[in-house]
């Protein structure tokens, strides 16, 4: 699990809120599965709707150039970014997302590997709203300043907890990554990250070649493609 901050601009964000403010809104459980439909209460844009298009296109560029997204997942397949609003009460009970998602830009499908939630709106613009996920460490409880973002395995559960007042504006989207082991991917983007620190310590460091090529061999073996 791993925060990526200022993923979007102050200017960016003014202009999604811009867009999303004027949306046309849908109930959120027609893209849910049988059983995340009963536990599901939020609105979300049209996937195929201009405003979803636009704004998910912005993203998708985003995390192109993002050096820490492309570390730590490694991407193979981005879905296009949904967009969903919660107020009123609105919640999203304990869930997994579904192992496989229809990619219409390709026909074919992305494997869930990576749950990414983007935070549109401040903290303090609304009460409740917490991303919570769960796994063997016990709970996290996610409520990140707008533009910043969080990426987790798809593997795990979690939830929304209710808005009781104002409204949490978000995007959210699946990653398929290049190596599908969680702990694989962990393992790299540690060793990338001690090579990057060395690098910038000590630049002539004979280990960094060598690291280099533990990383890239490792890739070379990990990877699904």
């Amino acid at each position: 699990m791993l925060k990526i901050p200022a993923l979007l601009s102050q200017d960016e964000l003014r202009e999604f809120r811009g867009v999303l403010d004027a949306a046309g809104w849908v109930d959120g459980r027609a893209t849910a599965g049988h059983l995340a439909g009963r536990v599901k209460s939020n609105l979300q844009l049209p996937l195929d709707g201009p405003e979803a298009k636009q704004l998910g296109g912005v993203i998708l560029e985003r995390l192109g150039r993002n050096p820490l997204f492309i570390a730590s997942v490694l991407p193979l397949k981005v879905l296009a970014p949904r967009f969903n609003r919660y107020e009123g009460g609105g919640t999203y009970g304990n869930h997994i997302d579904n192992a496989l998602f229809p990619d219409p830009s390709t026909g074919g499908y992305v494997r869930t590997d990576v749950s990414c939630t983007l935070f549109l709106n401040e903290p303090d613009e609304y009460e409740g709203g917490e991303l919570v996920v769960e796994d063997s460490f016990g709970e996290h409880r996610v409520k990140l300043p707008a533009g910043d973002m969080v990426v987790y395995p798809g593997t795990s559960h979690h939830r929304v907890t209710p808005v009781t007042s104002g409204k949490r504006l978000a995007s959210f989207f699946w990653t398929q990554s290049l190596v599908r082991s969680d702990i694989q991917r962990r393992t790299l983007f540690e060793l990338d990250s001690a090579i990057q620190r060395l690098s910038a310590d000590h630049p002539d460091h004979g280990s960094i070649a060598e690291l280099t090529g533990v990383y890239h061999n490792l890739l070379r073996q990990w990877s699904v493609t």
